[in-house]
């Protein structure tokens, strides 16, 4: 849909954010999503993507190539399946659970509402229940409709679909979840791709054990993975990170190696604020992950406003991938690509003074020093020697 005339798309704390919308604003429908796109649009569909999504069913056909052995998809496969489990549970009514529809709450709302007098010890409370549900990160910020997807999608044929929240949610809680950063060292290879199912389990779990203590306090929470709204932004404005080149969120903590997610709720919490630092100058700078892109599908210039690509939000000023490009290279290798990560000057153990001192130069004037020093940073590192060291 085309972004209602008396509804301004450039809000207070969007620029603070990062966050650049222009009045040719129009909402996400995620029936474009390149994913869900390889289900109905011929312009993605190929004989390799069906392939793709076979493979995560134990239908891969191991490979030569360190990284695509059967005990590398097997490691990869297994570490998705509780994730699996939730999406697959209504796959006959056409819900996808945590990607193509909201995660739907085994946990009624009590009856009996506690009362919330102070936002932000609330707010304080619900990081600290996150982090020993196993999360890494946690910020919350307010629930942006402009982010929704105008539709789910129903998974039967692929239409669009309502989403059916519930009423009265106003806030969002996003949280982080750090991805394995051995494995992340291995893109692309299909025993990497066992980091990013390792989070998506994860962070399925989480997401229903927060949203549970919430709903149990009386108050209305929806989890969320890759379905209902897009969590850049959500997260970029919750003061988690700040966006960059790669399509990533860049956090302090872990750089890019993050998968996130996020709860839709009305527990009256305060809202976290956009923190930008830098990222986007050394951005400006960089191109190590572009230059780094077997397919080329990441820009090499300033952000533009999106509008030709399909799978691109139109009418907001960001750096923006050719989804096709890289979702074809995705399905020829029968795993996901993590090399932009991988190679990020971001992607780094911040538990390391020395790491930590870089970080402080990428994002001060010294930026093109702090460039220059990570020029052989983010090779990648044999999946047989994960095996082997994890052996002994």
């Amino acid at each position: 849909m085309v972004w209602p005339n008396n509804t301004p798309p450039q809000r207070d704390g969007d620029a603070n954010a990062g966050i650049d919308v222009t009045d040719d604003f129009e909402g996400f429908a995620q029936r474009n999503d390149v994913f869900t796109r390889a289900f109905w649009d011929d312009r993605v569909i190929s004989k390799h993507s069906a392939k793709f999504f076979a493979s995560y069913r134990m239908e891969a056909a191991p490979r030569r190539g360190d990284g695509f052995s059967r005990r590398d998809f097997a490691l990869r496969n297994a570490s998705w399946l509780i994730s699996d489990m939730v999406s697959n549970r209504t796959a006959d009514q056409g819900l996808r659970q945590g990607f193509q529809a909201p995660i739907q709450s085994d946990t009624p709302v009590a009856d009996e509402t506690i009362e919330v007098d102070d936002p932000t010890q609330m707010s304080a409370e619900i990081k600290r229940i996150a982090k020993f549900f196993g999360a890494d990160l946690c910020g919350v910020t307010d629930l942006d409709e402009r982010w929704l997807y105008t539709s789910r999608v129903d998974t039967r044929d692929m239409t669009d679909a309502p989403h059916d929240l519930p009423e009265g949610l106003t806030n969002v809680i996003v949280l982080g979840h750090e991805m394995d950063e051995e494995l992340v060292a291995t893109y692309p290879s299909a025993l990497a791709g066992a980091a990013t199912g390792r989070e998506y389990s994860h962070e399925a779990s989480i997401v229903m054990q927060l949203a549970a203590y919430i709903r149990n306090l009386g108050y209305e929470a929806v989890p969320s993975m890759n379905d209902t709204g897009l969590v850049i932004p959500y997260a970029v404005k919750a003061g988690l990170g700040e966006y960059a080149r790669n399509q990533m969120v860049i956090t302090p903590e872990f750089g890019p190696r993050l998968r996130f997610s996020k709860i839709f709720t009305n527990l009256p919490l305060s809202h976290d604020s956009a923190k930008p630092k830098g990222v986007r100058d050394f951005c400006d700078i960089c191109t190590k992950c572009a230059t780094a892109c077997p397919v080329k599908a990441l820009p090499f210039g300033p952000p533009e406003v999106g509008g030709s690509n399909v799978s691109a939000i139109k009418g907001v000023r960001k750096w923006t991938s050719d989804a096709e490009k890289c979702f074809s290279f995705w399905a020829k290798l029968s795993s996901d690509c993590a090399i932009c990560m991988r190679v990020c000057p971001f992607n780094r153990d911040y538990t390391k003074p020395q790491h930590r001192l870089w970080l402080k130069l990428a994002l001060s004037p010294l930026r093109h020093l702090a460039l220059k020093l990570s020029k052989s940073h983010g090779a990648r590192k044999k999946p047989g020697g994960w095996w082997s060291k994890n052996a002994n």
